[in-house]
């Protein structure tokens, strides 16, 4: 019997050392590397984060970070410190609060050693000992001979240094001073006043308030020892203090100098929050009784579960670009509520979230595409509590977000996409917010004016006039598709004239559309078309017709009418061949900027206005071509590298489109609930979905050369539509794809084009 247990015992170990770690697979390196100069890679931070929560503990390689914008570039080989909040994959830099950074050194800095732009504390490093996994992460800092690990809960960091044991002199520096680069143009940055607390010799709070990319913003700490500080310095501009427990001062740094004949370990734990510093204290109790190894084991236990929504099987690069992607996609938006659900409303008035967490970083100009759809499937209830949030902008401030970054409205990009993310909410059946609400925010948020949205413009017109608002061509398609949302849910919920009239307006894209040149164009407010016309000419962020793109990267923006517009481009065969010259014409768009990446002819894949084209030969009956396009992008543009992405994370957009794809379909219509098929990627998924249902993806015969889906089978029968609904998966099944080398073009002509509803 003993011998018996002991067999048992060996038995489950076993099992359990070969139970599925998602957490291995992520790779959190991948996107943190230049691809080349006009070419980000990905702009994602490899360091300590938790699943949308408030603190990411990452290196920042950068005195002034602006480029990438996530303030580590793999390229580089020193690091200034690590700063406790970052953005993934933006396109705009911020954040980078409370730099800390160790060091062995006497007080070296130059007090006025910022103004070229330096800081005196940096150290070279090797990525030979660096090391990050979701949660954690650790590089030496070659220059001090110190190990510095960082893991985190969802409001809380913990930061472990370990010095030499015969190191002779033991710092930590906190600067209240670092942050993106003040000296740019666009959404300067300043800070306007920032505090240091000397609480007890182990015990310090801070503040600052800081403009930028976030208009106005605030955030409180509280941090704690491991071990009492010996001597502490305070600079604030040219004075040193070493006696006062209370400084503020615009440029604020402090150095902490600990006795080396204590522990060689120095640990501290910080407490962030948005709110005051009363928040701060209720969020340290995330972490007070705990030590490192436990807060790390249990962060890595929650991606663990976060992860765990989907399993599929593929070759080690497949599965850890797959995996690395959920885990970007998994990042923001973030919660910038204390533990008490205390939060700032755009006001800075304090207010309780009902829910228990306020989320902020809503990057919606990227993430409604295909983000959140994907959200819709593997977290629909945390998609639900995102667009609670968004609803408390429109409840405060009197329409939802366009790019919301740590509660503040940036007025970012263009459209208002929260839109699609509440319609595809509602079409899809989630449960946990407050239709008629939503409703209401929806519609005024497509009535009252704002930056960007000019809508008494468009009701006059009929269309965004260039001479009197820029990006006119692109405005006025993504208005028409954010209208058509509208008009769906005004038509469920009973709303007939709202119905009609977001209706016709979302139809206001064909006023800009030239039948002679079969391209969108820029008209002036006396009807005229604006010449000249160069469909290759690029626009950034205004001062230019088009958004981030060009005439041929938004011609195919009308997601929600494409039957229609096919017939505006004279057909099926028209369509296609206006398709194929898109993918095939190799002249490059001029006056391009880093978002312009990717290209395969006139498609950028390194940027969102062209993530949903490639699937548009499903509508015009090619669908091999969507098949060859789509492998050709998974196979090319994502790499289990640091330079693995083109262009921008986006919040998890350029992650989202791998795994939606990956998996073999895609919503050309983010708020429709159907997926148009591609080709997959993966050999097998399962997607573990709400209610113990589970949907099952085998694909058969998939190789290099296998790339063309020759049949399609649902819960064993023959499928012969080019589209799968929300419905059909979250209700459970098995979809099988047998692919082939070469596509049944004939027998495909007669599928099921993808369904559209008006």
């Amino acid at each position: 019997m003993k011998n018996l247990f002991i067999i048992l015992f060996l038995y489950t170990t076993i099992l359990m050392a070969n139970e599925t770690k998602y957490t291995k697979y992520v790779n959190p390196f991948i996107g943190t590397g230049s691809m080349n100069s006009l070419s980000l890679s990905g702009s994602n931070f490899p360091g300590a984060c938790y699943p949308f929560g408030m603190v990411k503990i990452s290196p920042d390689t950068k005195d002034n970070p602006e480029d990438p914008c996530s303030g580590y570039d793999y390229a580089d080989s020193t690091i200034v410190g690590f700063s406790q909040t970052h953005l993934s994959g933006t396109g705009v830099a911020d954040l980078f609060d409370f730099l800390f950074m160790p060091y062995t050194e006497k007080i070296r800095w130059n007090p006025f050693k910022e103004e070229d732009g330096s800081h005196g504390y940096y150290s070279k490093f090797s990525h030979k000992n660096e090391m990050a996994s979701p949660g954690y992460y650790r590089v030496k800092l070659d220059d001090y001979n110190i190990l510095a690990e960082f893991t985190v809960t969802e409001h809380c960091g913990y930061h472990k240094y370990t010095f030499d044991e015969n190191s002779q002199n033991r710092f930590l520096i906190v600067d209240f001073f670092h942050s993106l680069d003040k000296k740019r143009p666009y959404w300067k940055c300043n800070i306007i006043e920032s505090q240091i607390k000397i609480i007890n010799d182990s015990t310090i709070e801070g503040y600052r308030l800081i403009t930028g990319w976030a208009p106005l913003r605030k955030i409180y700490f509280k941090a704690v020892f491991s071990q009492p500080v010996k001597n502490y310095y305070i600079k604030a501009y040219n004075k040193i203090y070493t006696t006062a427990t209370v400084v503020n001062s615009r440029n604020l740094k402090t150095v902490f100098e600990f006795d080396n004949k204590n522990s060689n370990i120095i640990a501290v734990k910080i407490a962030l929050s948005s709110v005051s510093y009363e928040g701060a204290r209720k969020n340290f109790k995330e972490i007070a009784q705990k030590d490192f190894k436990t807060v790390k084991k249990e962060t890595e236990q929650k991606w663990e579960n976060e992860l765990s929504c989907i399993d599929i099987k593929a070759d080690k690069d497949t599965k850890t670009i797959f995996y690395t992607g959920l885990y970007h996609a998994l990042i923001h938006p973030d919660n910038i509520a204390d533990i008490d659900s205390t939060y700032l409303d755009q006001n800075f008035v304090e207010r309780k979230a009902e829910d228990g967490k306020h989320y902020s970083t809503f990057s919606l100009w990227d993430t409604f595409r295909a983000l959140h759809p994907l959200l819709t499937l593997i977290k629909p209830q945390k998609d639900v509590e995102f667009i609670n949030s968004m609803l408390r902008q429109y409840i405060y401030w009197g329409y939802l977000p366009i790019w919301q970054l740590w509660g503040s409205e940036t007025y970012c990009m263009i459209g208002n996409h929260a839109i699609p993310v509440i319609v595809d909410a509602f079409i899809k059946n989630l449960q946990g917010f407050d239709k008629e609400l939503a409703y209401k925010a929806i519609k005024k948020s497509s009535l009252n004016s704002h930056i960007n949205s000019p809508f008494e413009i468009l009701d006059k017109y009929e269309y965004i006039p260039e001479d009197l608002n820029s990006q006119s061509v692109s405005i006025t398609l993504e208005i028409a598709f954010d209208d058509w949302c509208v008009a769906q849910m005004a038509k469920k919920l009973g709303y007939k004239k709202d119905f009609e009239y977001f209706k016709k307006r979302s139809l206001y894209y064909k006023n800009l559309f030239d039948e002679k040149t079969r391209f969108f164009r820029a008209k002036n407010s006396k009807g005229e078309w604006i010449t000249p016309f160069n469909p290759l000419l690029y626009g950034g962020n205004g001062d230019a017709p088009f958004t981030e793109g060009n005439a041929w990267q938004y011609l195919w923006f009308v997601p929600h009418d494409v039957y229609n517009f096919i017939k505006l481009m004279g057909g099926d065969k028209e369509f296609e061949a206006k398709l194929d010259t898109f993918f095939t014409l190799s002249d490059r768009p001029e006056n391009i900027n880093g978002n312009a990446s990717g290209f395969i002819g006139q498609y950028a894949h390194g940027n969102e206005p062209s993530h949903h084209i490639i699937y548009l030969y499903n509508y015009c009956g090619a669908p091999w071509k969507t098949e060859f396009y789509v492998n050709k992008v998974l196979k090319e543009q994502y790499k289990n590298a640091p330079a693995g992405y083109s262009g921008n994370e986006d919040c998890g957009q350029m992650s989202a489109w791998f795994i939606l794809s990956a998996l073999g379909f895609y919503p050309v219509n983010p708020a429709s609930g159907v997926y148009v098929f591609g080709s997959p990627y993966i050999d097998n998924a399962i997607l573990n979905l709400p209610h113990n249902k589970k949907f099952e993806i085998v694909v058969h015969n998939r190789s290099d050369k296998n790339i063309y889906i020759e049949k399609i089978m649902l819960n064993g029968q023959k499928y012969k539509k080019l589209y799968i609904t929300h419905k059909d998966i979250t209700q459970g099944g098995k979809l099988d794809f047998f692919m082939t080398d070469t596509p049944p073009k004939e027998e495909l002509k007669n599928y099921e084009r993808p369904i559209e509803i008006m």
